[in-house]
């Protein structure tokens, strides 16, 4: 079975040698001819073109920086669509918009092959250790079939529902880590800024409840996702606490605009009488306004119970 690589960037070039070193015959192209000299170098065949590329290989993957560069190497002149065979499989691990995704899959399906969209988490890193988490959209079909590819790149290949699904995971996940860590500098830079020193106030974070993930992993699991607000830890207490550090930040004149809307929320649940519930149910106005509610199943592990005091 011939696999195609096109983008042999940072993460490309790593992915696609594990593929080498496991044996399996591998075609490759980029638009830089000095990026795939090395896999040259370790037998792979350089193709012309993503055209040329796809009407040698069975299994055809790309990795590359966006829609923008993914767009044409897909679907454009001398592009994928023009030489994939039918039976072919297209695996995409670009991040991704699922809109373009799913507009690439209709192609390719009118040409008899199939599409997953499959990015991967674990950075250069991961990348060149074979650990990388890759996150597949698609039918089960299709995965399987390239699965003993995708095993050779990932420690852990996970299919997350129909194709798109992959890119949405991502995008959503990176979104909540990039905003997650901007409410969190907001509040280093009070700290620092109100006397703490920053050594002891990042190893403070670390060694509490943020740096140990304790909402998303123990305290979330068995209130918002069961639907279930007995008080764990009071949204009049949280509220207070949000108070605290509106006062703090306006006595050193900091600006705090992701948690000053945080702040709103829980004003509004307050408003709502919810005091004595638990603080994550001002996190219900969201599901309000999107029209879905985040309930896991029962039968899925919802993490310790243990009495939550303090934070």
């Amino acid at each position: 079975m011939r696999v195609g690589f096109v983008g042999i960037g940072k993460m490309g070039r790593h992915m696609a040698a594990r593929l080498v070193n496991a044996g399996f015959p591998l075609t490759v192209h980029d638009v830089r001819s000095d990026a795939v000299k090395a896999l040259a170098d370790m037998g792979a065949v350089v193709a012309d073109s993503p055209r040329r590329l796809a009407e040698q290989c069975e299994i055809i993957c790309s990795c590359l920086p966006g829609p923008a560069e993914m767009e044409p190497v897909a679907i454009g002149p001398d592009g994928i669509l023009e030489g994939i065979r039918p039976g072919s499989v297209y695996v995409d691990h670009t991040t991704n918009s699922p809109i373009l995704v799913r507009r690439v899959q209709r192609m390719m399906l009118e040409k008899g092959a199939s599409m997953l969209d499959a990015p991967v988490s674990g950075g250069v890193t991961g990348a060149e250790k074979g650990t990388l988490t890759i996150q597949v959209g698609g039918a089960e079909g299709a995965l399987e079939r390239c699965r003993p590819v995708l095993s050779a790149m990932a420690s852990t290949v996970l299919r997350v529902g129909d194709i798109g699904a992959g890119c949405i995971c991502k995008i959503t996940h990176n979104c909540a880590v990039f905003s997650a860590n901007l409410a969190m500098m907001e509040c280093l830079t009070l700290g620092v800024k109100a006397g703490v020193d920053p050594s002891t106030l990042v190893e403070l974070f670390q060694k509490s409840g943020i740096g140990r993930n304790h909402d998303l992993q123990v305290s979330l699991p068995v209130t918002l996702f069961q639907g279930v607000f007995e008080p764990r830890f009071a949204l009049q207490t949280a509220a207070k606490d949000m108070g605290l550090a509106a006062e703090l930040a306006r006595a050193f004149d900091l600006p705090m605009r992701v948690t000053g809307i945080c702040a709103q929320e829980m004003d509004e649940a307050m408003a709502r009488g919810w005091a004595e519930k638990d603080h994550s149910i001002y996190l219900t106005i969201q599901e309000e306004r999107a029209g879905v509610q985040i309930r896991v199943r029962k039968d899925q592990p919802a993490g310790p119970k243990g009495e939550e005091k303090t934070r």
